[in-house]
């Protein structure tokens, strides 16, 4: 297909075409080809929609059809000549398919404007992104419950300040991303039921006089409904910011547990061992295996982070209805789409594939004096002291400890009799790990019967 073939699309009102710098600047069919499928299903919509009403003719419509189908073969084989002439996907096509079929092509574009073309056919694109987003996180999710439910008995340190605070079980831990995970999930469909209606029809930005049937279209192309304001249509680019803000909350999830695993898996904490398929070796150093992966994620997101920002940052200033800066939002959500989906893939396969080791995570969770808390607890439960002085009891107890370089649970009753008298044999019940994890069977608390109550409940949810 010839550059000089457009000359111009636009019609007669430029005698010359643009100089090299303002084509450069112009086109965006380096990015927006990747619309290519979701320009040609908008474009089928729109033609059979134009057929029905009769306001084109049914030979035109059937060539127009055939002809697209044409053109979409040749993108997805490879012999489409892209042209950074004809600027975008929707000239390219339609250049294309004036090749194929003559001046039906012109016809196809009645009643239509590439404003509400590129808001349908962006909009289109976005919502396949939101359900591989939606399949990507409940990938992940399972993979998490898979962990929980394995390890709903085993103990290791829960932190605050990333200081040994409260003996957790695996599971609970698990299930905390679970959490997190699935509220990006809710997000993703709340986003798509949102954004699910259709600007096709709206035209340039005041609607057109031909009588087009926008409840078709919509209907064809799997939207709700069509867009109430022709304005609003084909200013709106906030389903763009919205998936953006969605992906930017699930990518900080991803880094925080990306970050976990690269600290779990380092040799001074020994909790997790990654897979191979998962980790590189070092170059120099035999020994290392390093979290790549892991690492990637946590980098990654950043360029989701930034892809949000430089879209509020193009859009915030924008009159309505359409301005040529908006040609700048596509590249941004195309980057953060790709970051967010491998981001979710990799870290769903580095899920399934790591292995705890429950010892190391066992003797962490002992260490720290992390029953303290289970201690005073039980001066409260078991002697009715107030719970600032049981507080203070049990730090005296923990300096004791610490002087004499052992655990709470190591001191003797006589050592703890001398700080508080009404400490009894029992208060042991409560120092060992296990027993204080068994403790904790608040609603969402760490025990493991809790742990495979909510296993159970996300199970029914993804069910």
């Amino acid at each position: 297909m010839s550059d000089t073939s457009s000359n111009q699309m636009w019609g007669g009102r430029f005698a010359a075409g643009p100089d090299a710098i303002m084509e450069a600047i112009n086109a965006s069919i380096g990015f927006d080809k990747r619309l290519a499928a979701q320009d040609i299903a908008g474009s089928r919509a729109h033609a059979a929609m134009l057929a029905a009403t009769g306001i084109l003719s049914d030979s035109d419509a059937k060539a127009i059809r055939e002809g697209l189908l044409t053109v979409l073969s040749e993108i997805e084989d490879g012999s489409f000549e892209f042209s950074t002439a004809l600027e975008d996907i929707h000239m390219n096509v339609e250049a294309r398919l004036k090749e194929l079929i003559g001046d039906a092509a012109g016809r196809l574009h009645t009643g239509r404007s590439r404003n509400d073309q590129v808001a349908t056919d962006f909009r289109l694109w976005v919502r396949d992104q939101l359900d591989a987003a939606d399949a990507g996180l409940v990938a992940l999710i399972r993979a998490l419950l898979a962990q929980a439910e394995a390890g709903a008995d085993w103990v290791m340190p829960g932190f605050t300040h990333l200081q040994t605070a409260q003996p957790v079980t695996w599971g609970h831990h698990m299930m905390a991303y679970v959490e997190m995970f699935g509220r990006d999930l809710s997000r993703v469909r709340d986003a798509r039921a949102r954004m699910n209606e259709s600007p096709l029809g709206a035209a340039a930005l005041a609607g057109t006089g031909f009588p087009v049937d926008r409840e078709m279209t919509a209907q064809a192309l799997g939207f709700d409904r069509p867009m109430a304001n022709s304005l609003d249509a084909v200013s709106a680019r906030d389903f763009a910011l919205e998936f953006l803000s969605v992906a930017s909350i699930s990518a900080m999830h991803l880094s925080r547990f990306a970050e976990e695993l690269v600290i779990w898996s380092s040799a001074q904490f020994r909790f997790v061992t990654l897979s191979d398929r998962f980790s590189t070796g070092s170059s120099i150093m035999p020994q290392k295996k390093n979290p790549d992966a892991a690492e990637l994620i946590r980098a990654k997101i950043g360029r989701i982070f930034g892809a949000n920002v430089a879209l509020m940052m193009v859009m915030k200033g924008l009159p309505l209805a359409y301005s040529k800066d908006m040609q700048e939002d596509k590249e941004q959500v195309f980057d953060a789409a790709d970051n967010w989906m491998l981001a979710l893939a990799a870290m769903e396969g580095m899920v399934r594939d790591m292995s705890a080791n429950t010892s190391a995570l066992e003797a962490a969770a002992a260490a720290g004096f992390s029953t303290a808390t289970d201690l005073a607890d039980w001066l409260v439960r078991e002697t009715g002291l107030p719970f600032r002085e049981a507080h203070h009891v049990t730090g005296s107890l923990v300096a004791m400890a610490e002087r004499k370089g052992c655990d709470l649970s190591e001191l003797t009753l006589e050592e703890m009799v001398s700080v508080k008298d009404t400490i009894t044999n029992d208060v042991f019940d409560v120092l060992g790990v296990h027993n204080s994890v068994a403790s904790r069977t608040s609603y969402g608390g760490t025990a493991p019967a809790r742990v495979r109550q909510q296993v159970a409940r996300w199970k029914e949810i993804l069910e």
